[in-house]
């Protein structure tokens, strides 16, 4: 049974676009009855509006908690139209053929910064997510939104069908409900856990993933792998997940997982213009300057054959100049930065298959909410929260102390290190990455690459700092780093060999400075 909608129920905690909609239902001469505050929004705008209290004949009590759990509003969803219409007509029970309801903002409210338990408790709503189950099992004749998106798509289906919802739009909204009422009663779940688990545990009994689906991808990491990209709508954190594509097709899976990587190392920086510059998931060059475009140049000259293809990460304006040598000296797939000039953006139009990633300014408030870092193995997933502490503390453990030079091309290289892929070495100087070598099995290899990559860019090591992710089992890596002419080192120690590591520094008259935390990156 398929009849146009006579009468909705609205009641939303998220007003936004309601008001066109409910313009929209009164022209289809459909009787609206609404709760409280959003009652009173609609009055507000002069739509004709019944409030709950009068059409239930009872009264919105105990500050508003019991309003809907009535039975002319559970009997009006819920009754089957075809066998139920003798018990409606004896009880009084009209019929109800559009539920909008959206539940107070609970994640939200325990997201505030001057949250209290008792405003979490307030809101948790249940009138709401009882109207809406009611109303998704009953979507054979009941047409339910809780996503404000789907207000457009409801509209176009009453205008092309004299006021009918079709079968398979009702299902797929009902399928929305039980998604979004599950998320909210997992997110009340997992914060009651924490505020009152005896375990003093970190991590929830159950991790429920709360990501929806942002785009289908082409493919995976390859052409015969399907793939998919999800985002977490209520933590919106800048990256990857909100930039805005200004030009170009769609982000691969690669690309996106590249940006990311990019994006993630730029952040680091806020001493001055910044440029990463990422291939498979590994920073090839990075660079300070006192400009973007001096950034990029002194990041791309760190590896040129690699930066062929990478993804360029920005953490300021990208300009006319820089856009220019961008496109005279490279082919990139991704650049993303805060914002772009009209003029940047005019010549990167004559390239339209760069991707351009228009991220947005930072403010402090962009990474308070950090979400937990996920790895999928067969059969479960590891959780691990983010790694953001830079250092323990900084200890010098030589003779020889770093030069104020040295000491902050030590804690540039430290940084950059931290998004190598372990066993990770860098080399750098003046704010600028020399040699990277990263993903080895040893770290004396990656010592030797980042030495040949160098090497092969024309970049005199002699004199440069080192950095490496976690600690030197043996000192023959300082041993090779004497050759290359290495004055200063950055690692986090702790290894059964750290005296032999430091004994091998001060004869070759290196400084050293411990860490006391590793950055393992795999």
């Amino acid at each position: 049974m398929n009849k146009p909608i006579t009468r909705a129920l609205i009641s939303v905690s998220d007003k936004t676009d309601l008001i066109p909609f409910a313009e929209f239902l009164v022209s289809q001469n459909i009787e609206i009855i609404s709760t409280g505050g959003t009652r009173i929004h609609l009055a507000q705008h002069n739509i004709p509006v019944i409030g709950i209290d009068e059409y239930t004949g009872f009264p919105e009590i105990m500050g508003g908690r019991v309003k809907t759990l009535h039975p002319k509003i559970h009997g009006g969803i819920l009754s089957r139209r075809d066998e139920d219409h003798e018990e409606m007509k004896r009880c009084l029970i009209t019929e109800i053929d559009l539920v909008v309801v959206n539940l107070y903002p609970f994640e939200k409210t325990i997201y505030k910064q001057d949250s209290t338990f008792q405003d979490a408790i307030e809101n948790i709503d249940i009138g709401g997510p009882t109207m809406l189950r009611s109303a998704a099992k009953n979507h054979q004749y009941v047409t339910v939104i809780t996503d404000i998106s789907d207000y457009a798509e409801v509209m176009s289906e009453m205008q092309m069908n004299a006021g009918k919802i079709s079968e398979n739009l009702r299902r797929l909204l009902a399928a929305k409900v039980f998604q979004y009422t599950s998320q909210y009663d997992q997110n009340i779940a997992s914060y009651l856990e924490a505020e009152f688990s005896n375990s003093q545990q970190d991590f929830a009994s159950i991790f429920q993933p709360r990501y929806v689906l942002k785009q289908a991808l082409r493919y995976g990491e390859n052409p015969h792998q399907k793939a998919a990209f999800y985002i977490d709508p209520n933590q919106p954190i800048l990256g990857v997940s909100t930039a805005q594509l200004l030009q170009g097709k769609d982000l691969s899976y690669n690309n996106i997982a590249d940006t990311d990587a990019a994006i993630n190392c730029v952040l680091q920086f806020d001493e001055g213009p910044a440029c990463v510059i990422v291939k498979h998931a590994n920073p090839c060059g990075v660079a300070l300057a006192n400009s973007i475009f001096h950034a990029y140049e002194r990041a791309y000259l760190t590896d040129p054959e690699s930066a062929f293809g990478g993804i360029i990460a920005l953490n300021c304006e990208l300009d006319h100049d820089t856009a220019s040598a961008i496109l005279d000296r490279q082919f990139v797939e991704v650049i993303a930065t805060p914002q772009v000039t009209s003029s940047a953006l005019n010549i990167l139009n004559t390239k339209p298959s760069i991707r351009v990633l228009q991220l947005g300014e930072r403010n402090h408030a962009d990474r308070l909410v950090q979400q937990m870092e996920q790895k999928k193995v067969s059969g479960g997933i590891l959780i691990q929260t983010p790694d953001e502490k830079l250092f323990e503390k900084l200890e010098c453990v030589t003779k020889r102390s770093p030069t104020e030079q040295e000491s902050q091309d030590l804690l540039f290289a430290w940084k950059v290190a931290k998004f190598v892929k372990s066993n990770a070495i860098v080399y750098a100087a003046n704010n600028m990455t020399l040699g990277i070598g990263a993903g080895q099995m040893s770290r004396v290899n990656s010592a030797r690459i980042a030495g040949i990559k160098a090497e092969q860019s024309g970049l005199d090591i002699h004199g440069a700092v080192m950095s490496s992710d976690a600690f030197f089992p043996f000192r023959d890596a300082i041993d090779n780093a004497a050759k290359f002419g290495i004055k200063a080192i950055i690692q986090p120690g702790g290894s059964v060999r750290d005296d032999e590591v430091i004994t091998a520094a001060n004869k070759h008259d290196i400084a050293m400075v411990f860490t006391g935390i590793r950055h393992f990156r795999h």
